[in-house]
């Protein structure tokens, strides 16, 4: 019989843009006993998360509740639920991101618009909403934070277009819920989906959501209760279902209503996690967590300045829980991580598609996001780049981030 050694993974340092650390206090949490998905006392843990989600998401929708499943299972289940085969989906698109908001419209029978943005840049609002008069579409999905290209597209102004046509706006928070600001009610926004193991610290496995009345009409527009549980004389939806029983939001409703109507067996230990994330974010309060992400965003980017790296992207839309450096000439970018990985234990990311081989993106989110963390990779990618004869600033990263924090101690204490 093969053996197998006690499972130990490495204590690592990992500024990526997801996942990121996870904060003690949950790792706690996932110990806990597990109750059943009926006992009173769990169901009570529901109602809680709920509360807590709506804080974050900044509304006052009834419906908000975390989908079993990683960050891609909340975008599908709210997009497959809205979207009836033939409806005109217009999508925005300036990263990967918004490409798979196009796949999933299309696997789901859509007819889809796409106005693209050269990686690296977003929309101006204008142009959005120029386009959403121009071809009133039944749904406009966007992608608020692009992880792929650490951009950020301004969504004020694009709900209330939406409404001057009728049209749902659903938008990818998954990078941003819990690091940058989210206004799900003031923006207008009819769907918003967000993600654990970026800003929240919490391990991947759920994607919280929240939806308004305008989404649930067309959710219920469609809703069929599951065969096995319907009571006779159950009312079924004569338009085409939902094709996912799974993600299908009209039964997820069901479940984290009082009805309490079974549909899975709830991922118990995950949402202990949740639970004590999002408890964790507004203990915090959500202004000073924006606050602290912007402030060790501004150090790490006064240290690859210094260093002499290049930013990518436009500094204008820059996402602030994400920095895009361009690999330096001559450089393997792939080597270098490859060393802060084995040798100083530190993770940073590499990029896809358009952008592959071409920059290092770094994650300043959540648990992960601290000056010891700033300071160390900073430190850490200095000594690689010039392990691989890089021409950089020797000294200079460090003590411009430190001048940094010392500047943002004196306007405002840590």
């Amino acid at each position: 019989m093969k053996y197998y050694k006690d499972l130990s993974p490495s204590l690592r340092t990992i500024m990526t843009p997801g996942p990121v650390e996870v904060d003690p206090r949950v790792l706690r949490a996932m110990s806990y006993p597990i109750l059943g998905q009926f006992d009173p006392e769990f169901t009570e843990l529901m109602n809680e998360t709920m509360e807590m989600l709506r804080d974050v998401f900044q509304t006052s929708n009834q419906w908000a509740y975390p989908v079993d499943g990683t960050s891609r299972s909340g975008i599908e289940a709210v997009l497959v639920s809205v979207i009836e085969p033939g409806d005109k989906v217009l999508v925005p698109i300036y990263g990967r991101f918004g490409h798979l908001l196009v796949e999933i419209a299309e696997r789901c029978g859509a007819e889809v618009l796409m106005l693209e943005r050269e990686w690296g840049s977003v929309f101006e609002a204008q142009e959005i909403i120029d386009a959403i008069h121009r071809e009133k579409p039944n749904i406009v999905a966007m992608v608020h934070g692009e992880t792929s290209t650490g951009c950020i597209q301004p969504l004020e102004g694009i709900g209330a277009a939406c409404r001057e046509v009728d049209a749902l706006l659903v938008v990818d928070a998954v990078a941003t819920i819990g690091g940058v600001s989210v206004q799900t009610d003031a923006w207008q926004l009819d769907a918003v989906i967000g993600g654990t193991q970026k800003c929240l610290s919490v391990p991947s496995g759920m994607s919280p959501i929240t939806y308004n009345d305008r989404v649930e009409a067309k959710v219920l527009r469609r809703k069929t209760i599951e065969r096995g549980l319907r009571d006779q004389g159950s009312a079924v939806s004569s338009l085409k279902p939902v094709a996912s029983n799974y993600f299908d939001l009209g039964m997820l409703q069901d479940y984290w209503s009082p009805k309490r109507l079974n549909h899975h067996t709830e991922a118990t230990s995950m949402l202990y996690a949740l639970r004590e994330g999002l408890r964790l974010v507004l203990q915090e309060g959500l202004e000073e967590r924006y606050l602290r992400h912007k402030r060790h965003e501004a150090a790490l980017v006064a240290g690859l300045q210094a260093m002499g790296l290049t930013l990518y992207g436009n500094p204008a839309c820059k996402l602030p829980v994400v920095t895009c450096i361009r690999i330096p000439d001559g450089i393997d970018g792939e080597s270098v991580r490859s060393m802060l990985l084995n040798t100083f234990g530190i993770e940073i990311a590499s990029s896809f598609g358009p952008l592959k081989g071409q920059i290092w993106r770094i994650g300043t989110m959540g648990f992960s996001c601290n000056q010891k963390n700033v300071l160390h990779v900073l430190g850490a990618l200095e000594a690689v780049l010039l392990w691989h004869r890089a021409d950089v600033n020797v000294g200079a990263a460090l003590q411009a981030a430190l001048n940094q924090y010392a500047r943002k101690e004196e306007e405002q204490p840590c």
